[in-house]
């Protein structure tokens, strides 16, 4: 009878996105165990191993190989061996391929074991000043514009602060993009967080844009942006909204009359029915206005 071998596990291993001090000691307790490490760049995590004298097989995991790794690593795990995913820097599995692995360890039943540590986009939003209670992550945007903008679109109504990761090189178009979209509203833009040269600048769309037309952008961005604001939002609704004299008229013209009539434009306009009655009673009563006058006509 062929033994039974308990699967191994994934661990989740934030890596620093900077100051290599943020390691946390239980990272290295895990990355020093496992029987391999599946990094994003192979090149990258090397040098963080040989800081940390941690001398364990390094194995690719990216965007270009991820169908065809995935399978391979799933059936090392099924295997019983237990294997760290490291991205290149912070959270792995957040805008990361990681994300279609930890799915694969899911259906195969294998334990996933996220290790607390770096995020980038954590750090961003604790720093820029704007609301953190609630908030969405919005990640990268299209390098194409009518995708970006499309994007933009959806999202520009939602209240809860916003955070989109950029590289330097879109920074600019994805600014003046921001700004046609969501209007002039307050944003953070944090870069090169942890290390050197680190720098939080708290401006308005407008002024970034008019910043980094001038400035070349260095370094990755996280970029906070505050929501639209509820009242802007109610206000706009508001706009956008029917009158109810025109709710009146079209159900009139429909066929609708007296209870059934009020009941419905209240109902769809959250306004009191006896509001509602009273505009009807204006309106008809010009309407026999106006009938008279014709008839005298």
């Amino acid at each position: 009878m062929e033994e039974f071998k308990e699967k191994g596990k994934l661990y989740i291993c934030p890596t620093p996105i900077g100051n290599l001090g943020d390691i946390t000691l239980r990272t290295l307790e895990i990355l020093r165990s496992v029987d391999l490490i599946a990094a994003e760049d192979t090149r990258h995590s090397i040098k963080l191993l040989n800081h940390f004298d941690i001398n364990v097989p390094l194995t690719s995991y990216h965007e270009h190989n991820k169908r065809q790794k995935g399978g391979t690593l799933i059936e090392k795990l099924l295997g019983g061996m237990n294997i760290a995913l490291v991205s290149d820097a912070g959270m792995p599995a957040v805008s990361d391929p990681g994300e279609d692995l930890v799915a694969l360890c899911i259906q195969n039943g294998i334990d996933v074991v996220p290790l607390p540590g770096a995020s980038a986009l954590t750090a961003a939003l604790v720093a820029s000043g704007l609301p953190t209670g609630r908030f969405s992550f919005e990640g990268f945007l299209s390098v194409t514009k009518r995708s970006r903008a499309e994007r933009l679109e959806e999202v520009k109504n939602d209240t809860r602060t916003l955070i989109f990761y950029e590289a330097p090189h879109k920074l600019l178009a994805t600014l003046k993009d921001m700004l046609a979209v969501f209007g002039d509203r307050r944003i953070c833009l944090a870069r090169e967080i942890s290390k050197k040269y680190e720098e939080f600048c708290r401006t308005t769309l407008s002024e970034a844009v008019e910043k980094y037309e001038n400035t070349a952008p260095i370094g990755e961005f996280v970029l906070v942006i505050e929501g639209k604001s509820r009242t802007e939002l109610e206000e706009e609704r508001m706009a956008a909204a029917p009158s109810p004299e025109a709710l009146l008229k079209r159900y009139a013209a429909e066929g609708m009359r007296g209870r059934e009539l009020v009941k419905r434009v209240a109902d769809e306009l959250n306004m009191p029915k006896r509001e509602v009655y009273d505009i009807n009673l204006c309106l008809n009563e010009k309407n026999a206005e106006k009938l008279k006058l014709k008839q005298r006509e």
